[in-house]
Parts: C-alpha cells; sequence; structure tokens
C-alpha cells in the first residue's frame, strides 16, 4: 500500500525510507504525548539513532517540512506522515488462521489503533468455525474467496501453516486483494501487482540466538 501526497513523489521510495518514516510516526506520538509543539531534525534524528541530515532527506521526498530554525510542528507533522503512510483511514483487514499466533493478532490493539480493523476471521477447523472469537464469527475457509469479495477485504494476514499457505494466498489474490501480510514459514508466489510481506519469527529469534553466541554488533537499518 502506498500513498503520498497530491501528485506524489517523483522518485522511487526505498523500503529503508519508509521504515524510518513509520519510526519518526512513532516519535513524534510520543513528542505530542509529552506537550511538544515543534520539534528539531537533531532532536527527531537523535531519538531514532540518525543523522538530522537523514531525517531532512526522507522529508524531503514528499514535499517541504517546518520552518528553517523553528523546527517541524509536531501534531502537524505526524499528521503529514500518517497520510504519506497510508494509516490515516481505515483498512478492511481479514486473518487467515485463528490458531495460537492468529489469536494474538485478533488482540493487538494497535492493529486498530492504526487504522487496520480486523472483520473477517477464517479457519478450517469444524470445532471453530461458527463460533465467537473476541466478538467476530469464525467462517469456513472453504469460501475464502467469496466472502473475501463480499466483504470488500484490502488486507489480508495469513496465519497457517506452511504446507497450505500458498494455496490460500491463490484464494486470497482471486478475490483481488492486494495486499497480504504473512506469518506462515514459507516464501510465496504472488504477482507482481500484490504486496506481500514476510513476518518470519522463528528466523527472527535465529538471528538474536545468532548475534548471542557470535558477538555479532548488529547493523543498524538507516
Amino acid at each position: 500500500m502506498q500513498s503520498s501526497q497530491a501528485g506524489g513523489p517523483k522518485k522511487r521510495i526505498s523500503e529503508s525510507t519508509i521504515h524510518r518514516l513509520s519510526l519518526y510516526y512513532r516519535a513524534l506520538s510520543l513528542l505530542e504525548k509529552e506537550n511538544y509543539e515543534t520539534v528539531s531534525s537533531k532532536e527527531l534524528a537523535k531519538r531514532e539513532k540518525l543523522t538530522p541530515a537523514q531525517v531532512r532527506k526522507d522529508l524531503s521526498f514528499f514535499g517541504s517540512f517546518g520552518t528553517r530554525g523553528l523546527g517541524y510542528p509536531v501534531t502537524e507533522l505526524k499528521k503529514r506522515i500518517a497520510t504519506i503512510l497510508g494509516i490515516d483511514r481505515v483498512w478492511r483487514v481479514a486473518l487467515i488462521g485463528v490458531g495460537n499466533i492468529g489469536s494474538a493478532l485478533v488482540s493487538y490493539k494497535e492493529f486498530a489503533k492504526q487504522g487496520f480493523h480486523i472483520v473477517k476471521l477464517f479457519d478450517n477447523d469444524q470445532r471453530k468455525i461458527g463460533s465467537n472469537h473476541k466478538g467476530m464469527i469464525v467462517s469456513d475457509i472453504a469460501n475464502l474467496e467469496q466472502e473475501l469479495t463480499e466483504a470488500r477485504i484490502e488486507v489480508v494476514v495469513v496465519a497457517v501453516p506452511a504446507t497450505v499457505a500458498q494455496y490460500i494466498v491463490d484464494d486470497v489474490v482471486r478475490a483481488g486483494v492486494k495486499a497480504i501480510l504473512n506469518f506462515a514459514p514459507i516464501n510465496l508466489r504472488v504477482p507482481e501487482d500484490v504486496y506481500l510481506r514476510n513476518e518470519n519469527m522463528a528466523m527472527e529469534l535465529e538471528y538474536l540466538s545468532f548475534a548471542m553466541v557470535n558477538n555479532h554488533t548488529p547493523k543498524r537499518v538507516k
């Protein structure tokens, strides 16, 4: 999912820049709670262990922000970054797989705060289908394509075993969904016009264990 100001940015925006925009958004949210009215690029950079030049460069992709010598208005910049990231609106989300991970994701309140509203749940377990799970009825995955279309789902979260993940994602793609967050430990194939992000917690833990065993100094994402 991509969002931009009128006319959109002229250059291709790197994933690292998008990642940093998310960091800035969270930093600005904290500054707002601390009653800051303005913040300098130096202060914003210090909070995220970046350089002021990097902050200014990232923001320059999307227009002009702040006033030289006065800094950035915290609330205004936060709102503009929210628009750029596309989190100033509501996204209709379906979660497939109401197991341990899926159930935890349903309870994750930050999704709704960022505009990602889980409105449909799916599973293939007959004991779960039709049951009320945290305020939502679990639907049968056998009707996945049709129900995704009827519910106007825009984002799908996949939390199913690797053995069935590709088959499910194929149905998701046929339903016209263009954004998928995958928790299954497998590389999925999707068309070029579908945005796919993979979240492999086992691999992240393996990285941490490697770092500790080898006294590895991590390279920060900048």
